[in-house]
């Protein structure tokens, strides 16, 4: 009687688990416009009720074991839980971009894959299938379940603010690269009398790395570092930007509003791509051309960001400022670096004519 007890559980487990797959393959596309949008409220509320449920299952186990009967209550319980859970945050992806549908899908499944740990665990300990001492520890399965609803509570309610969050994240990246730019120092005066900057041994080939850089290399590394702080403003102001339109986000007449706040996101990592880039570029030996590369695209990217910007007629003078002062940067740069280009030219035809 016991052993069909144990296949009537784990046949009642697998056929859950497999419903609850098929529910998830509704994330793989968003709700339709034409459905009714789920309020992030009541989806928040969904996942407490799930946490309260993960803690129940735990509360079996915290004396005797359960009988058979009582942990399938339990179970089916938890899987309608879950299963009104996945139900209720797919209505609430009615007018979501990629972004934000990508970061809930995360979380969401987070929160499947720890339930169905939590809800496994509690089958294999009834039947003792587990291998020894490897006991699954019940009370821990249901702490990654509450671990996990936590996390999602974090998950961004709107496009905007999906989007203004990606998009810090790439002002971040670049203060990196500016803090790296400031701490570039100049060739010791020993260095430069001596003509070698590479007599270090090699283990501290790392430490030194931007220790050696000549007058002109430094004057580069500054211009960089200005480019650097000023795209960083640019991309502040565009954050002020985005998050001021929340009131124009509205799921039913979203797509492309939700488009043009894509692709900023998308220019603005792209700029972040050209921003280590160009940070790169500055340690030793200078790659001029790369930078004058890397410059280009960050005017072309810029130029869009304005014009998408303006499309959705929410510019501010803040922002429009920030752009001007970052493309004039950006032009003294390329001049300067021009002019690098056209010495090392003329000298190279020096050393030509001189060896001739």
């Amino acid at each position: 009687m016991g052993k069909t007890k144990k296949e009537d559980l784990n046949q009642f487990l697998i056929a859950h688990l497999n419903t609850i797959y098929d529910t998830l393959q509704l994330f793989e596309r968003t709700a339709s416009p034409t459905e009714e949008k789920v309020n992030w409220n009541d989806v928040l509320q969904m996942s407490d009720h799930l946490s309260r449920q993960a803690t129940i299952v735990g509360m079996l186990w915290s004396g005797e074991a359960p009988k058979a009967e009582s942990l399938k209550e339990t179970m089916e319980s938890y899987f309608n839980a879950l299963q009104g859970f996945l139900l209720c945050v797919h209505g609430s992806t009615v007018g979501a971009g990629p972004t934000l549908s990508s970061l809930i899908h995360v979380s969401v499944k987070k929160i499947v894959d720890s339930s169905f740990r939590l809800l496994q665990g509690s089958v294999s300990l009834y039947e003792g299938s587990y291998e020894k001492d490897k006991k699954p520890s019940i009370p821990q399965l249901s702490g990654a379940v509450w671990e996990a609803c936590s996390s999602f509570k974090k998950v961004p309610a709107t496009n905007i603010t999906a989007i203004g969050r990606a998009i810090t994240q790439v002002a971040v990246s670049m203060k990196d690269v500016l803090r790296e730019m400031k701490e570039v120092k100049p060739a010791s005066p020993e260095d430069e009398a001596s003509g070698d900057n590479n007599n270090s041994d090699d283990d501290e080939d790392d430490d030194d790395l931007g220790n050696d850089l000549s007058p002109e290399e430094m004057e580069v590394a500054q211009m960089v570092a200005e480019i650097v702080s000023e795209t960083i403003i640019v991309i502040k102001e565009l954050i002020r930007v985005i998050t001021g339109m929340i009131k124009l986000e509205n799921p039913k007449d979203n797509s492309g509003f939700v488009d043009s706040l894509e692709k900023l996101l998308k220019l603005c990592k792209g700029t972040g791509d050209q921003i280590d880039e160009i940070g790169a570029c500055v340690y030793p030996p200078q790659e001029i051309v790369k930078m004058k590369q890397a410059l280009k695209i960050i005017q072309g990217n810029l130029d869009e960001v304005e014009a998408e910007v303006e499309g959705l007629k929410s510019a501010s003078e803040a922002f429009t400022g920030a752009c001007r002062k970052l493309s004039s940067s950006m032009k003294h740069m390329e001049g300067e670096l021009d002019k690098r280009c056209e010495d090392e030219v003329v000298t190279g035809m020096q050393n030509v004519t001189l060896g001739s």
